[in-house]
């Protein structure tokens, strides 16, 4: 079978369509993955042997010398559909995270979201629930913010390979909608696009090829109304082998990008980036990245 036969059975066997954030993800991930401009960071993933799984990140600013920080663990109970997450952060904000899957009903996904910053003392609360089957997969989630709440509905319609999605935030402290958004996709093997409009003034999409086993390409396009000025930008993924992979991409910005994926060994994996600006080469600004991933 060939790659553009399995990618479209695989498509369409897919049991519910995407979150709407998750709407253009194959062209997102060619332009972000692989990428870390003026960083220096590292990431560790372990897992203990009852279960616990940590992650670590911490990250430097080469610009501005900043270093920032964060924990991460989480714990399992599968039979119940369980998940508890424990945060921490350099900023000295706690987060605790407790998901609920596939208990309440087949398909329903209930998270309770807070965090709490003794320094200041800041605290916040989100309530967020997912249910997705056939055709269908909607969202809403409740942000309990120290100016009030906000209430973010979400909805994606999947039919054959064809999405459409609406995204709307509600300000009930205001009694009016203060975003509306609009997206539709089409999904065909090896292809994928996707459009949106948000608040009927920011006009955007993107297209995702997979040319081959080795090569994956996007298109990114964005427009906003009073403006004459379009951004695009061209990005592209070759995996060199099963242990390397070089991604490129290019904006209207003459700004280039090109980054290199190396895994070591098994757990180990070394990327290098670097950021180029076309239009002042010589005038410096240019920045570079590097980045571990550690996972045992």
């Amino acid at each position: 079978m060939s790659v553009s036969e399995d990618v479209f059975r695989i498509s369409r066997n897919m049991a519910a369509p995407p979150s709407y954030a998750d709407l253009g993800k194959a062209a997102k991930d060619v332009f972000n993955k692989g990428y870390g401009f003026g960083m220096v960071k590292l990431d560790l993933k372990t897992k203990s042997a009852s279960g616990v799984e940590f992650k670590t990140c911490g990250s430097s600013n080469t610009d501005t010398g900043k270093v920032i920080a964060n924990l991460e663990t989480k714990y399992k109970w599968d039979e119940y559909g369980v998940t508890f997450t424990e945060k921490w952060s350099t900023d000295n904000t706690l987060g605790t995270e407790i998901t609920v899957e596939d208990q309440i009903a087949k398909g329903l996904k209930v998270t309770f979201d807070t965090s709490f910053s003794p320094n200041t003392g800041k605290k916040s609360g989100k309530v967020q629930t997912a249910y997705k089957c056939e055709f269908l997969n909607v969202g809403c989630d409740v942000d309990f913010d120290f100016s009030g709440p906000l209430v973010q509905g979400t909805a994606v319609l999947g039919y054959d390979s064809w999405l459409a999605g609406v995204q709307a935030t509600f300000d009930p402290a205001k009694s009016k909608i203060t975003r509306n958004n609009l997206a539709i996709g089409y999904r065909a093997g090896d292809f994928q696009l996707h459009t949106h409009v948000n608040d009927g003034s920011e006009f955007g999409g993107s297209v995702y090829q997979k040319l081959s086993d080795n090569l994956e390409t996007a298109v990114n396009l964005a427009w906003t109304a009073g403006s004459n000025n379009t951004r695009f930008g061209i990005a592209a993924k070759y995996t060199l082998d099963s242990n390397s992979s070089v991604n490129v991409k290019v904006n209207n910005s003459s700004l280039v990008g090109v980054g290199y994926t190396q895994t070591l060994r098994p757990g180990v994996k070394v990327i290098l980036s670097a950021l180029v600006d076309g239009k002042s080469i010589n005038a410096g600004g240019h920045k570079l990245g590097l980045g571990f991933e550690l996972e045992a």
